[in-house]
C-alpha cells in the first residue's frame, strides 16, 4: 500500500515529512487535514493519533504521530542506507540531538512568537522575543562549533528539514535574523541547493501570510493548550 500522510499545508513538521518523502522519492498520498475546521479534533482522527496532533503517517494500518519519529521511521524502513539518517552511531547521535533540540527548544520558542499569535489569543512580547534570540544563539553556536555545511554533517539530513522549517516561520513574519550569520547562510544555502524542497516550504509561507492578513476564528476548536481568539465580524 502507498503511504498516507495526514498533514496541513503550512505546518513546519508536516512540511518536513513531505520534503523527506520527496527527497527519497517515496510515493505517498497526501491527505489534507483542515485545521480550521477542527478535523484533527474528531474521534476518528484520535483513533489514529490520541494526541490529536498533525502530521500522522499511515503505513498499511500502522499509524505513527510525532514528526521526528515519522522521519526516522521512513528512513529506517524505506531507505536505511540513506545519508538523510546515517547509521554510524556518532553521526546518528548528532542528527538525533538536533532533532531533540528542535523539539524541546528551537521550534517551541520560535513558533510561540511567530505562529501562535496568528491563530490564537497571544501577543508577541519582549520575553517571547528574548526566547527566540536565545534559541537562535544556541543554534548559531552549534553550527559554528561543528563547522559543517549542514546542521549535523556535511550533507542534508532529517535534522536540517526540521530546523529549516522552524526557521521558515521567522521569514513568514518578516523577522530579520541576518545577524545570526551561520544560520542565515545555512538557511539560504538550503534554498539554493534544494529548490524542490524549498518550493514546498515557499508555498507554506504564502499560506501563513494569508492567515496573517486574514486571522481565522478558531473559537470552536476548544483547544487544550491555547485560548482561541474570537474574530469580530467587520
Amino acid at each position: 500500500m502507498v503511504l498516507k500522510l495526514y498533514a496541513v499545508s503550512d505546518g513546519p513538521t508536516s512540511l518536513s515529512v513531505r520534503q523527506l518523502l520527496h527527497q527519497l522519492q517515496i510515493p505517498f498520498e497526501l491527505i489534507s487535514v483542515d485545521y480550521n475546521k477542527g478535523e484533527h479534533m474528531t474521534e476518528d482522527y484520535a483513533k489514529m493519533n490520541p494526541q490529536k496532533e498533525i502530521p500522522v503517517l499511515e503505513d498499511d494500518g500502522f499509524y505513527l504521530g510525532e514528526s521526528n519519529a515519522i522521519l526516522q521511521y521512513i528512513c529506517d524502513k524505506y531507505k536505511p542506507n540513506s545519508d538523510m539518517y546515517p547509521q554510524d552511531p556518532k553521526a546518528r547521535a548528532l542528527v538525533n540531538h538536533r532533532l531533540c533540540f528542535n523539539l524541546s527548544t528551537y521550534y517551541p520558542d520560535i513558533s510561540s512568537y511567530t505562529m501562535t499569535p496568528i491563530f490564537f489569543d497571544s501577543e508577541r512580547t519582549e520575553f517571547g522575543l528574548k526566547k527566540v534570540n536565545m534559541a537562535l544563539d544556541v543554534f548559531e553556536t552549534y553550527l559554528d562549533r561543528l563547522g559543517t555545511s549542514h546542521a549535523a554533517s556535511e550533507n542534508l539530513t532529517i535534522a536540517d528539514l526540521q530546523l529549516f522549517n522552524s526557521t521558515m516561520t521567522l521569514e513568514a513574519i518578516d523577522f530579520d535574523f541576518s545577524k545570526y550569520k551561520k544560520i542565515h547562510n545555512w538557511y539560504n544555502n538550503f534554498k539554493r541547493n534544494y529548490p524542490d524542497l524549498w518550493k514546498i516550504t515557499e508555498d507554506a509561507i504564502k499560506v501563513i501570510k494569508y492567515f496573517i492578513a486574514n486571522p481565522p476564528d478558531l473559537s470552536h476548536l476548544n483547544h487544550p493548550i491555547y485560548q482561541a481568539r474570537q474574530i469580530k465580524n467587520k
